[in-house]
């Protein structure tokens, strides 16, 4: 899960790394014939390497094979048995992660502060040019430079993960081996603040006659805070929609991915309008504001589980 959680942060991070010495270099087509490339041999690298995981279909070729071996048509699985039409099956899947999102305030609140998340990572791509090029008159091979801090707070935090498993462990067997989900959101409560400091430190040292070294290092704990959020968040969202967690995970990176898009297409104008400290200063509020999620999850998200016909309760197993 550490490495699922990594891979969204990383890759943006060190993207105007490589893109800013590519642009500088060969042009700005080559950053997409790059991305074109490496696409390309991903989805072959894929397709030819990564088995099924999903179970009902690994056990629907399972039966297949048996029914072929041995004539016997009694080898079936859940799956050949529905008998839905696949409209229907697809109008549930597909509708059930809005329900989800609308209807389920753990799903609701936890995508929207995942969504600041993505939202500030991508507001990073216009806010570093701004200060350094802008600002401070850099090419954008020198501005790709400043991501590194934030790319290093990005893998520091998957390299902690173990710690954060050790402890997740000691509160498993606390509970017998039934904790609850709220347990998970533990890492998020103590790493929340360092999105805030982060921001709030890149805001009051974005002045062109300060040096480099602040804002630059002040995408450290913002990375840092990243992936210890991010993982807490699905594993909390896994655990407290176990049946229902492929939904809840796509109602979250629904909501992610659709202001992490629309976060760009404002973000320039922001920083123009309110200059370079309030504009910053505006997104470490809002970071902190959502600090109060974790918090209200871990004391009210056992009552709010209770009245949820979704939720994994540990009595029911399936929706109501």
């Amino acid at each position: 899960m550490a490495c699922f959680s990594a891979a969204p942060f990383i890759g943006p991070a060190i993207g105007p790394l490589v893109g800013g010495f590519t642009g500088d270099a060969l042009g700005w087509r080559w950053l997409y014939w790059l991305q074109l490339i490496l696409s390309g041999f991903c989805y072959v690298l894929i397709t030819f390497t990564v088995p099924e995981t999903y179970a009902p279909t690994i056990l629907a070729r399972r039966a297949k094979k048996l029914r072929k071996q041995t004539g016997d048509c009694k080898y079936v699985t859940e799956m050949d048995l529905d008998k839905r039409p696949l409209g229907e099956r697809l109008r549930v899947f597909l509708v059930r992660p809005f329900q989800l999102l609308f209807m389920e305030p753990i799903v609701l609140f936890i995508s929207i502060y995942m969504s600041v998340l993505y939202s500030l990572l991508y507001m990073f791509f216009i806010a570093y040019p701004v200060v350094y090029q802008e600002g401070k008159g850099w090419t954008a091979s020198s501005t790709g430079l400043m991501f590194i801090p934030l790319a290093v707070g990005v893998i520091m935090s998957a390299m902690c993960s173990p710690f954060v498993n050790r402890h997740y462990l000691q509160m498993v067997a606390k509970h017998e081996g039934k904790p609850p989900a709220e347990a998970r959101l533990v890492p998020m409560m103590w790493s929340c603040w360092f999105i805030p400091v982060g921001l709030f430190t890149y805001a009051w040292t974005s002045y062109p006659t300060i040096h480099w070294a602040g804002p630059c290092f002040a995408g450290w704990p913002v990375g840092f805070g990243f992936i210890f959020l991010y993982n807490s968040a699905n594993n909390y969202l896994v655990d407290s929609y176990q049946h229902q967690a492929a939904s809840a995970l796509a109602a979250k990176t629904f909501l992610r991915s659709f202001c992490g898009a629309g976060s760009v297409l404002f973000t320039l104008q922001m920083y123009r309008t309110l200059n370079y400290q309030w504009a910053s200063t505006l997104l470490g509020f809002i970071a902190l504001a959502c600090c109060a999620i974790p918090y209200v999850f871990y004391y009210k998200g056992a009552a709010i589980r209770k009245r949820s016909h979704y939720a994994f309760t540990g009595d029911a197993r399936e929706e109501k």
